[in-house]
Protein backbone atom coordinates (compact mmCIF):
# COMPACT_ATOMS: atom_id res chain seq x y z
CA UNK A 1 0.00 0.00 0.00
CA UNK A 2 1.52 3.19 -0.79
CA UNK A 3 2.24 5.48 1.72
CA UNK A 4 1.47 9.48 2.40
CA UNK A 5 4.82 10.30 1.86
CA UNK A 6 4.97 8.13 -1.34
CA UNK A 7 1.84 9.60 -2.91
CA UNK A 8 3.21 13.50 -1.80
CA UNK A 9 6.61 12.95 -3.44
CA UNK A 10 4.90 11.72 -6.41
CA UNK A 11 2.82 14.86 -6.49
CA UNK A 12 5.92 16.73 -6.34
CA UNK A 13 7.58 14.91 -9.41
CA UNK A 14 4.42 15.22 -11.65
CA UNK A 15 4.07 18.57 -10.82
CA UNK A 16 7.95 19.37 -11.58
CA UNK A 17 8.11 21.01 -15.14
CA UNK A 18 9.73 18.94 -17.88
CA UNK A 19 12.76 20.23 -19.56
CA UNK A 20 12.36 20.58 -23.57
CA UNK A 21 14.71 21.47 -26.66
CA UNK A 22 12.79 25.18 -25.90
CA UNK A 23 14.57 25.53 -22.95
CA UNK A 24 18.17 25.00 -24.83
CA UNK A 25 16.82 27.97 -27.21
CA UNK A 26 15.90 24.75 -29.88
CA UNK A 27 19.49 24.42 -31.69
CA UNK A 28 19.07 23.28 -35.17
CA UNK A 29 22.03 21.42 -35.10
CA UNK A 30 24.71 19.79 -33.04
CA UNK A 31 28.14 19.94 -34.01
CA UNK A 32 31.64 18.95 -32.21
CA UNK A 33 35.02 21.03 -32.50
CA UNK A 34 37.87 22.33 -30.67
CA UNK A 35 38.51 25.10 -29.36
CA UNK A 36 41.59 26.70 -27.76
CA UNK A 37 40.39 25.03 -24.71
CA UNK A 38 40.13 22.03 -25.46
CA UNK A 39 37.27 19.31 -27.30
CA UNK A 40 33.53 20.96 -27.02
CA UNK A 41 29.92 19.84 -28.64
CA UNK A 42 27.85 23.39 -29.62
CA UNK A 43 24.33 23.52 -30.24
CA UNK A 44 23.89 25.69 -33.61
CA UNK A 45 20.91 27.61 -34.83
CA UNK A 46 20.06 27.69 -38.76
CA UNK A 47 21.82 31.03 -38.67
CA UNK A 48 25.24 29.32 -37.17
CA UNK A 49 25.30 31.03 -34.55
CA UNK A 50 26.39 29.02 -30.54
CA UNK A 51 23.70 28.42 -28.30
CA UNK A 52 25.58 26.48 -26.15
CA UNK A 53 29.15 24.72 -26.01
CA UNK A 54 30.19 21.74 -23.79
CA UNK A 55 33.05 20.72 -23.04
CA UNK A 56 34.20 16.80 -24.09
CA UNK A 57 36.96 15.18 -22.50
CA UNK A 58 38.76 13.86 -25.83
CA UNK A 59 37.77 14.49 -29.83
CA UNK A 60 34.48 13.91 -30.15
CA UNK A 61 32.84 12.67 -33.74
CA UNK A 62 28.71 12.49 -34.27
CA UNK A 63 26.14 12.97 -31.67
CA UNK A 64 22.37 12.10 -31.31
CA UNK A 65 19.90 14.11 -30.01
CA UNK A 66 17.08 12.50 -28.16
CA UNK A 67 13.73 13.68 -29.94
CA UNK A 68 11.74 14.97 -26.76
CA UNK A 69 14.15 15.80 -24.36
CA UNK A 70 16.86 18.60 -24.28
CA UNK A 71 19.83 15.10 -24.20
CA UNK A 72 22.74 14.77 -26.58
CA UNK A 73 24.66 11.91 -26.39
CA UNK A 74 28.48 12.80 -27.63
CA UNK A 75 30.19 9.89 -29.10
CA UNK A 76 34.21 9.68 -29.17
CA UNK A 77 36.27 9.24 -32.49
CA UNK A 78 36.16 5.86 -33.68
CA UNK A 79 37.51 3.87 -32.35
CA UNK A 80 36.20 5.29 -28.97
CA UNK A 81 35.49 4.31 -25.53
CA UNK A 82 33.21 6.72 -24.08
CA UNK A 83 29.27 8.33 -25.16
CA UNK A 84 28.42 11.10 -23.14
CA UNK A 85 24.88 11.77 -22.20
CA UNK A 86 24.64 15.51 -22.18
CA UNK A 87 21.89 18.10 -20.24
CA UNK A 88 21.71 20.60 -22.90
CA UNK A 89 20.10 23.24 -20.76
CA UNK A 90 22.68 22.92 -17.68
CA UNK A 91 25.68 21.61 -19.62
CA UNK A 92 26.13 18.36 -17.24
CA UNK A 93 27.03 15.38 -17.89
CA UNK A 94 23.92 13.33 -16.93
CA UNK A 95 25.18 9.46 -18.04
CA UNK A 96 28.36 7.96 -19.59
CA UNK A 97 28.45 5.15 -21.52
CA UNK A 98 30.75 2.77 -21.58
CA UNK A 99 30.59 -0.59 -24.19
CA UNK A 100 30.98 -3.73 -22.57
CA UNK A 101 35.00 -5.31 -22.25
CA UNK A 102 36.51 -6.01 -25.61
CA UNK A 103 34.47 -3.81 -27.59
CA UNK A 104 34.75 -0.14 -28.78
CA UNK A 105 32.19 2.37 -29.94
CA UNK A 106 32.58 3.62 -33.69
CA UNK A 107 30.96 7.24 -33.91
CA UNK A 108 27.53 7.17 -34.69
CA UNK A 109 24.09 6.49 -32.88
CA UNK A 110 20.60 6.76 -33.14
CA UNK A 111 17.45 7.17 -30.72
CA UNK A 112 14.27 4.87 -31.21
CA UNK A 113 11.32 6.49 -32.43
CA UNK A 114 9.75 7.53 -29.12
CA UNK A 115 13.30 7.87 -27.25
CA UNK A 116 13.25 5.17 -24.95
CA UNK A 117 16.13 3.35 -26.95
CA UNK A 118 19.47 4.86 -27.99
CA UNK A 119 21.11 2.28 -30.44
CA UNK A 120 25.04 2.48 -30.99
CA UNK A 121 27.34 1.78 -33.47
CA UNK A 122 30.23 -0.99 -32.00
CA UNK A 123 32.58 -3.25 -32.86
CA UNK A 124 34.45 -6.34 -31.59
CA UNK A 125 37.71 -4.87 -30.83
CA UNK A 126 39.83 -7.96 -31.80
CA UNK A 127 37.62 -8.88 -34.95
CA UNK A 128 35.74 -5.26 -35.87
CA UNK A 129 33.04 -7.34 -36.26
CA UNK A 130 29.97 -5.22 -36.08
CA UNK A 131 27.37 -4.71 -33.24
CA UNK A 132 24.65 -2.08 -32.29
CA UNK A 133 24.22 -1.94 -28.78
CA UNK A 134 20.73 -0.88 -26.90
CA UNK A 135 20.16 1.43 -24.02
CA UNK A 136 17.54 2.18 -22.54
CA UNK A 137 17.10 6.25 -21.78
CA UNK A 138 16.22 6.82 -18.91
CA UNK A 139 18.97 5.38 -16.76
CA UNK A 140 20.81 4.56 -19.89
CA UNK A 141 21.53 1.30 -18.98
CA UNK A 142 22.63 -1.36 -21.80
CA UNK A 143 19.99 -3.81 -22.36
CA UNK A 144 21.56 -5.71 -25.01
CA UNK A 145 22.61 -5.93 -28.41
CA UNK A 146 22.30 -7.27 -32.18
CA UNK A 147 24.61 -8.14 -35.12
CA UNK A 148 24.95 -5.23 -37.33
CA UNK A 149 25.15 -7.32 -40.24
CA UNK A 150 28.70 -6.51 -41.57
CA UNK A 151 32.33 -5.71 -40.27
CA UNK A 152 33.10 -1.99 -38.93
CA UNK A 153 29.86 -0.58 -39.09
CA UNK A 154 30.12 3.16 -38.91
CA UNK A 155 26.65 5.72 -39.61
CA UNK A 156 23.23 4.53 -39.04
CA UNK A 157 19.60 6.10 -39.50
CA UNK A 158 16.34 5.03 -38.53
CA UNK A 159 14.15 5.20 -40.65
CA UNK A 160 10.10 6.23 -39.89
CA UNK A 161 8.63 2.66 -39.35
CA UNK A 162 11.17 2.46 -37.17
CA UNK A 163 13.72 0.07 -38.87
CA UNK A 164 17.29 0.81 -39.13
CA UNK A 165 19.56 1.10 -41.68
CA UNK A 166 23.47 0.54 -41.11
CA UNK A 167 26.74 1.43 -43.58
CA UNK A 168 28.68 -1.06 -42.61
CA UNK A 169 32.30 -0.42 -44.45
CA UNK A 170 33.94 -3.91 -44.42
CA UNK A 171 37.46 -2.75 -43.34
CA UNK A 172 38.75 -4.17 -39.79
CA UNK A 173 40.86 -2.32 -38.11
CA UNK A 174 43.95 -2.47 -35.23
CA UNK A 175 42.36 -1.90 -32.16
CA UNK A 176 44.98 -0.18 -30.62
CA UNK A 177 46.29 2.62 -34.07
CA UNK A 178 43.52 2.09 -36.07
CA UNK A 179 46.01 0.48 -39.21
CA UNK A 180 43.69 -0.92 -41.63
CA UNK A 181 44.32 -4.77 -42.05
CA UNK A 182 42.14 -6.45 -44.38
CA UNK A 183 41.69 -3.42 -47.82
CA UNK A 184 42.40 -6.66 -49.48
CA UNK A 185 39.19 -8.61 -49.30
CA UNK A 186 36.95 -5.81 -47.41
CA UNK A 187 33.38 -6.32 -48.26
CA UNK A 188 31.28 -3.26 -47.24
CA UNK A 189 27.39 -3.34 -47.58
CA UNK A 190 24.20 -2.04 -46.75
CA UNK A 191 22.12 -3.79 -43.76
CA UNK A 192 18.18 -2.93 -43.10
CA UNK A 193 16.79 -4.48 -39.98
CA UNK A 194 13.86 -4.56 -38.16
CA UNK A 195 12.99 -2.68 -35.02
CA UNK A 196 13.68 -5.72 -33.31
CA UNK A 197 16.83 -6.00 -34.60
CA UNK A 198 16.09 -8.37 -37.72
CA UNK A 199 18.43 -8.75 -40.62
CA UNK A 200 15.85 -7.69 -43.26
CA UNK A 201 17.91 -6.79 -46.47
CA UNK A 202 21.51 -6.20 -47.71
CA UNK A 203 23.23 -4.93 -50.28
CA UNK A 204 26.50 -5.30 -51.55
CA UNK A 205 28.45 -3.33 -53.92
CA UNK A 206 29.96 -4.60 -57.26
CA UNK A 207 33.13 -7.15 -57.06
CA UNK A 208 35.39 -4.36 -58.27
CA UNK A 209 34.37 -1.80 -55.78
CA UNK A 210 34.52 -3.85 -53.28
CA UNK A 211 36.93 -1.11 -51.60
CA UNK A 212 34.46 1.59 -51.40
CA UNK A 213 34.35 1.86 -47.93
CA UNK A 214 30.58 2.49 -46.92
CA UNK A 215 30.94 5.00 -44.13
CA UNK A 216 27.81 7.47 -43.92
CA UNK A 217 24.37 8.05 -45.00
CA UNK A 218 21.20 9.96 -45.61
CA UNK A 219 17.17 9.62 -45.96
CA UNK A 220 16.81 10.85 -49.63
CA UNK A 221 12.82 10.42 -50.04
CA UNK A 222 12.47 6.72 -50.49
CA UNK A 223 16.04 5.93 -51.41
CA UNK A 224 19.34 5.70 -48.81
CA UNK A 225 21.83 7.71 -49.84
CA UNK A 226 25.40 7.00 -48.82
CA UNK A 227 28.85 8.20 -49.06
CA UNK A 228 31.95 6.07 -49.16
CA UNK A 229 35.68 6.20 -48.90
CA UNK A 230 38.11 4.27 -51.41
CA UNK A 231 40.99 2.17 -50.52
CA UNK A 232 42.02 1.25 -53.62
CA UNK A 233 44.51 2.75 -56.08
CA UNK A 234 44.24 6.32 -55.82
CA UNK A 235 44.79 7.18 -59.60
CA UNK A 236 41.76 5.15 -60.20
CA UNK A 237 38.66 7.67 -60.23
CA UNK A 238 35.63 6.09 -58.30
CA UNK A 239 32.13 7.44 -57.21
CA UNK A 240 32.17 8.04 -54.12
CA UNK A 241 27.73 8.61 -53.58
CA UNK A 242 25.34 5.75 -54.05
CA UNK A 243 21.94 5.12 -53.41
CA UNK A 244 20.21 2.62 -52.24
CA UNK A 245 16.27 1.20 -52.69
CA UNK A 246 15.74 -1.93 -49.98
CA UNK A 247 14.43 -4.96 -52.39
CA UNK A 248 16.78 -3.42 -55.07
CA UNK A 249 20.58 -3.00 -55.78
CA UNK A 250 22.58 -0.24 -55.23
CA UNK A 251 22.95 2.50 -57.83
CA UNK A 252 26.51 4.61 -57.82
CA UNK A 253 26.30 7.82 -58.64
CA UNK A 254 29.29 9.47 -60.31
CA UNK A 255 30.55 13.13 -60.61
CA UNK A 256 30.80 15.15 -63.80
CA UNK A 257 33.90 14.00 -65.35
CA UNK A 258 35.70 16.92 -64.99
CA UNK A 259 35.34 16.43 -61.11
CA UNK A 260 35.94 12.42 -61.15
CA UNK A 261 39.42 13.41 -58.69
CA UNK A 262 37.82 16.34 -57.05
CA UNK A 263 37.40 14.56 -53.30
CA UNK A 264 40.48 12.66 -53.75
CA UNK A 265 38.11 9.23 -53.26
CA UNK A 266 37.04 10.37 -49.88
CA UNK A 267 33.81 11.64 -49.02
CA UNK A 268 33.28 12.43 -44.86
CA UNK A 269 29.74 13.63 -45.16
CA UNK A 270 26.61 13.39 -46.48
CA UNK A 271 23.15 15.41 -46.42
CA UNK A 272 20.28 15.24 -48.35
CA UNK A 273 17.31 18.24 -48.38
CA UNK A 274 14.86 19.75 -51.16
CA UNK A 275 15.43 16.87 -53.21
CA UNK A 276 18.62 17.30 -53.47
CA UNK A 277 22.31 15.78 -51.79
CA UNK A 278 25.59 17.12 -50.48
CA UNK A 279 28.23 15.36 -50.21
CA UNK A 280 31.69 16.63 -48.47
CA UNK A 281 35.24 15.56 -48.71
CA UNK A 282 37.60 17.18 -46.26
CA UNK A 283 40.70 15.95 -47.99
CA UNK A 284 40.05 17.45 -51.21
CA UNK A 285 38.12 20.47 -50.17
CA UNK A 286 35.21 20.48 -52.55
CA UNK A 287 31.43 20.27 -51.58
CA UNK A 288 29.76 18.43 -54.37
CA UNK A 289 25.37 18.97 -54.81
CA UNK A 290 23.42 15.92 -56.68
CA UNK A 291 20.12 15.68 -57.64
CA UNK A 292 17.67 12.84 -56.44
CA UNK A 293 18.41 10.83 -59.29
CA UNK A 294 22.48 10.89 -58.32
CA UNK A 295 23.18 13.32 -61.64
CA UNK A 296 25.80 15.62 -60.81
CA UNK A 297 24.60 19.66 -60.28
CA UNK A 298 27.41 21.74 -59.07
CA UNK A 299 31.13 21.54 -57.36
CA UNK A 300 32.16 23.57 -54.79
CA UNK A 301 35.61 24.20 -53.54
CA UNK A 302 36.33 25.16 -49.79
CA UNK A 303 39.48 23.94 -47.92
CA UNK A 304 38.30 21.22 -44.81
CA UNK A 305 35.02 21.27 -45.63
CA UNK A 306 33.10 18.41 -44.03
CA UNK A 307 30.32 19.27 -41.78
CA UNK A 308 26.92 19.31 -43.75
CA UNK A 309 23.20 19.20 -42.69
CA UNK A 310 19.77 20.40 -44.10
CA UNK A 311 19.42 24.59 -44.36
CA UNK A 312 15.94 24.98 -45.42
CA UNK A 313 15.80 23.15 -49.23
CA UNK A 314 19.56 24.36 -49.63
CA UNK A 315 22.21 22.61 -47.06
CA UNK A 316 24.75 24.50 -43.98
CA UNK A 317 28.42 22.98 -43.88
CA UNK A 318 30.90 23.58 -41.96
CA UNK A 319 34.98 23.53 -41.78
CA UNK A 320 38.34 22.96 -39.58
CA UNK A 321 39.28 26.91 -39.87
CA UNK A 322 35.53 27.58 -37.86
CA UNK A 323 33.16 28.86 -40.68
CA UNK A 324 29.31 27.96 -41.35
CA UNK A 325 28.36 28.45 -45.21
CA UNK A 326 24.87 28.24 -46.55
CA UNK A 327 25.40 26.20 -49.76
CA UNK A 328 23.35 25.83 -53.11
CA UNK A 329 23.81 25.27 -56.74
CA UNK A 330 24.88 29.01 -56.90
CA UNK A 331 27.87 28.47 -54.69
CA UNK A 332 28.65 28.89 -50.70
CA UNK A 333 27.60 31.88 -49.08
CA UNK A 334 29.25 32.81 -45.15
CA UNK A 335 27.00 32.60 -42.46
CA UNK A 336 28.99 32.61 -39.21
CA UNK A 337 32.47 31.99 -37.52
CA UNK A 338 33.42 30.20 -34.24
CA UNK A 339 36.68 29.97 -32.50
CA UNK A 340 36.18 26.13 -33.24
CA UNK A 341 37.94 23.71 -35.55
CA UNK A 342 34.61 21.90 -36.58
CA UNK A 343 34.76 18.29 -36.62
CA UNK A 344 33.52 15.87 -39.33
CA UNK A 345 29.39 16.02 -38.78
CA UNK A 346 26.81 18.81 -38.52
CA UNK A 347 24.14 17.12 -36.88
CA UNK A 348 20.02 18.35 -38.07
CA UNK A 349 17.52 17.76 -34.81
CA UNK A 350 14.61 16.93 -36.12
Amino acid sequence: MATRRAFLAGLACASLPRLSWADAGNPAYLAAGKTADGFVLHGLTVAGASLFRIALPARGHAAAAHPDRPEAVAFARRPGTFALVLNCVTGAVTAQLTPPEGRQFNGHGAFSLDGSLLMTSEVVAETSEGRIGLWETRGYKRIGEWASGGVGPHDMKRLADGRLVIANGGIRTDPTDRSKLNTDVMRPNLSLISADGVLQDQAELPAELHQNSIRHLALSGGDIAFAMQWEGDPAEPVPQLGLWSPGSAPRLCPPAEADAFAMQGYAGSIAASGGRIALTSPVGGALMIFDAAGQPLATHRRADICGVAPLGGAFMATDGQGALWSCGIAGLAPLNREETAWDNHLIALG
